[in-house]
């Protein structure tokens, strides 16, 4: 592998004389499976030995011993560049340059090494109530997107209680209310407030079975009231998808790619969730086939393969994504490559939205499945249809979209209303 990228054999027979040059190997060895240039490399491996010499000199004998010397190397790295200044400054992201190579190294070959500045992310009241995200899987059988939304909502209810310096078994009706209080006055939809205090009772009702709590207080927690239909759906005209498509620069492999993603969701109205899934099996080219499996309550749907939908796909494919064994259709543009997920489909319509001038409220992936839904029931197909075609679990899912079926609430308005009530 280290020939691919040093010509000389004198380069090569010296990267390997190192002591850590097994190590050195196998990381410039992952750097080519991520998709990382070749000027990464030729640039990270000199820092690489300098650091295990460096540690070498300061006592390391094997590569567990090197995560304490980093620090140290750093420091000596800023200080040499100060003194080579004339003003005596250290340029702002060397101290980046230089420790990124490293821990990156050896979050490769020490499984252990956690990357400084990305504390892994401990579950919300692991210590008072250890088990609850288990309890989750294992008796309500919930997704892990489902878990990871519950972990979002105990994240903001756990830094509450810190920032007022009230513990667990302290809770009482009038913290949670002004928990509850707080979190509607910092703009959240009130969908999103009634969600995280369903999460809480859910966590109160276990923390009291398990004994972390006195008393269930679950019952005290009061959610604002949410009525049925009484929103209108986000989408938008066609002219301004237009617009939109029309923003995507195709030349480029990133925009090939998300040039793809965007027909995908105003086309077929699919998820973030879903596009991000999609692999390369999904797709059917002889039966001109998409399938969208893991859609929700399990279901899937298989639909016919529009000739642009999927000419921007093979686009992608041929000229766009890079080379991979990983199946997912969508993946990251610049290395590592990995694939992409559904954060990074609704930030890329999110982009082009607000790149387009569209003004829409919460621009995202949403948008565009609701302007597919749109174009639907502006073509008169059945609320039934719609709902099967975008995937929805119940009908009730689809009913908001009545208020948007406009010639047919002329034809009530406008009519003597006489087949309305017949």
């Amino acid at each position: 592998m280290l020939e691919k990228y040093f010509v000389k054999p004198q380069t090569v027979d010296r990267i390997r004389a190192s002591w850590i040059g097994p190590e050195v190997e196998s990381y410039v060895a992952w750097m080519a499976e991520h998709g990382y240039k070749a000027r990464n490399v030729l640039s990270r491996v000199p820092v690489l030995l300098a650091f295990a010499e460096f540690a070498r000199v300061r006592g390391a004998e094997i590569v567990g011993d090197l995560p304490i010397h980093v620090e140290a190397f750093v420091a000596d790295r800023l200080a040499r560049h100060a003194r080579q200044r004339r003003d005596g400054k250290v340029r702002p992201m060397l101290a980046k340059e230089v420790r990124g190579p490293i821990e990156q190294m050896l979050s490769v070959v020490l499984p252990a090494f956690e990357v400084s500045g990305r504390r892994r992310r401990e579950l919300p009241f692991a210590g008072a109530v250890p088990g609850f995200f288990e309890y989750l899987v294992a008796e309500r059988g919930l997704r892990p997107a489902t878990v990871e939304l519950y972990r979002h909502y105990l994240d903001r209810f756990e830094s509450y209680l810190a920032r007022i310096g009230a513990e667990l078994r302290e809770l009482s009706p009038t913290l949670l209310s002004a928990f509850v209080t707080e979190r509607s006055a910092a703009g959240l939809a009130k969908s999103t407030v009634r969600d995280g205090c369903g999460v809480l009772r859910v966590f109160l009702r276990y923390a009291h079975r398990e004994g972390a709590l006195r008393r269930d207080l679950s019952n005290t927690v009061e959610w604002p009231q949410v009525y049925r239909l009484s929103t209108i759906p986000r989408s938008i005209t066609w002219a301004e998808v237009e617009q939109v498509l029309s923003g995507v620069d195709r030349r480029t492999p990133c925009g090939k790619r998300d040039y793809a993603i965007l027909l995908l969701l105003v086309v077929y109205g699919l998820r973030g969730r879903e596009v991000a899934a999609l692999s390369l099996e999904d797709i059917d080219w002889r039966r001109e086939r998409l399938a969208v499996p893991e859609r929700k309550a399990g279901h899937s749907t298989a639909f016919p393969l529009s000739p642009p939908v999927g000419e921007a796909i093979v686009d992608y494919l041929r000229n766009g994504r890079p080379t991979t064994p990983d199946r997912h259709v969508f993946m990251r543009a610049v290395a590592p490559i990995r694939p992409l997920g559904p954060a990074a489909v609704s930030s890329c319509a999110r982009s082009y939205l607000l790149g387009a001038g569209v003004k829409v409220p919460r621009p995202g992936s949403h948008t565009l499945r609701h302007t597919c839904v749109q174009r639907l029931v502006d073509a008169d197909f059945s609320l039934k249809v719609i709902g099967d075609f975008v995937g929805h679990r119940k009908a009730a899912s689809t009913e908001i979209y009545a208020k948007v079926a406009v010639a047919s609430l002329r034809e009530v308005a406008l009519g003597d209303g006489e087949e309305v009530l017949g």
